[in-house]
């Protein structure tokens, strides 16, 4: 949180009655009290902790190319965060990766949503986008992301912090996978002698580099040019995409940070375009996420570069191993 320090500690009251809110809500659905809604076929959520950006999007992507790979249809649920007529820049993101090999349920109401789609098709599974809080629809596996670059350990609760839930709601998860391995030296390696938990360290992999507009076309480092770049993001957690550019040797010259799920307009390309010209900037670099809400606007005076990033996960066939062994205890047959 970027507020002052009296602010945090004057919300730090809201936080408690927050949390216990939380844990009440929590409690309820545990003991059966509120009922949670079951589609027919198998759930996999994907969620975190905290508010802002530990990967959930490119490890969505990642679950649905495999499960694609092994010939299963797949359905992708989410509320479609701050977006609008049914999607979101994280949606739109996905569909330009997956095309129309996935079904899409956007809405705050996952289940009404998994329950169109199942009665319209064949779905083999549901990936549910950030849904570690959303109790009401019934999950099959709860794969949890935690971000090793941040210390979560000492976060607060929302308002005064970034934290959804409390450090012990871990205990539900049934998968958790720390992210931003890359980040904290020896966190891997660490992660890996907890074989025998279903614990598991993932990485970002740049894969390359889209010119905005063109989705066909991956170019590598030397394609780009040299630079420098003016780098701009509208992220959760925009001081990793800062860290991953350094460690991919990307110069950057200056940089601008927007709100999460920004959508930008004519008079953001102007004062960015007048900020690269003032930095001596050669082209600007974004993620893929950004240029999803970079449509209708134009840069005229410099091109841009769009990051195209994906998950690489340590142990892949543990991984996988673990979903689908929680996914025969729950459904009594193979995944």
């Amino acid at each position: 949180m970027n507020l002052p320090p009296a602010i945090l500690i004057a919300l730090l009251p809201l936080s408690w009655l927050y949390g216990e809110v939380v844990r009440i809500r929590t409690a309820l659905y545990a003991h059966g009290w509120l009922k949670q809604k079951r589609l027919s076929v198998p759930v996999i959520s994907v969620g975190n902790l905290t508010v802002g950006g530990t990967g959930k999007t490119p490890m969505v992507l990642w679950l649905a190319e495999r499960f694609l790979a092994e010939g299963k249809r797949v359905g992708i649920l989410s509320r479609g965060y701050r977006g609008s007529n049914g999607t979101s820049d994280e949606i739109e993101l996905l569909k330009s990766r997956l095309g129309a090999s996935v079904v899409f349920g956007v809405g705050p109401d996952r289940y009404v949503e998994g329950h169109r789609l199942e009665s319209q098709q064949r779905i083999d599974v549901f990936l549910l986008d950030d849904g570690f809080q959303h109790l009401q629809l019934a999950r099959d596996v709860d794969i949890l992301l935690m971000d090793a670059s941040r210390d979560t350990g000492r976060d607060r609760l929302l308002p005064s912090g970034r934290l959804r839930e409390p450090i012990s709601a871990m205990a539900r998860a049934d998968v958790l996978v720390f992210t931003r391995t890359e980040a904290q030296f020896g966190a891997s390696s660490a992660i890996e002698r907890l074989s025998e938990y279903p614990v598991f360290a993932a990485r970002t992999r740049l894969v390359g580099y889209r010119l905005l507009g063109d989705d066909v076309k991956v170019l590598d480092a030397a394609e780009i040019g040299e630079g420098p770049f003016f780098a701009f993001c509208g992220l959760g957690n925009p001081q990793a995409f800062f860290r991953d550019l350094e460690a991919w040797g990307v110069p950057v010259c200056d940089r601008t940070v927007f709100a999460d799920h920004h959508r930008y307009m004519a008079d953001d390309i102007r004062k960015l375009q007048q900020a690269a010209k003032d930095a001596a900037a050669k082209a600007f670099v974004t993620t893929e996420k950004d240029a999803q809400n970079l449509s209708g606007v134009r840069f005229e005076e410099y091109p841009v570069y769009v990051s195209v990033i994906e998950f690489e996960i340590a142990s892949e066939e543990g991984f996988l191993a673990a979903i689908e062994n929680k996914l025969r205890s729950h459904q009594g047959v193979a995944a």
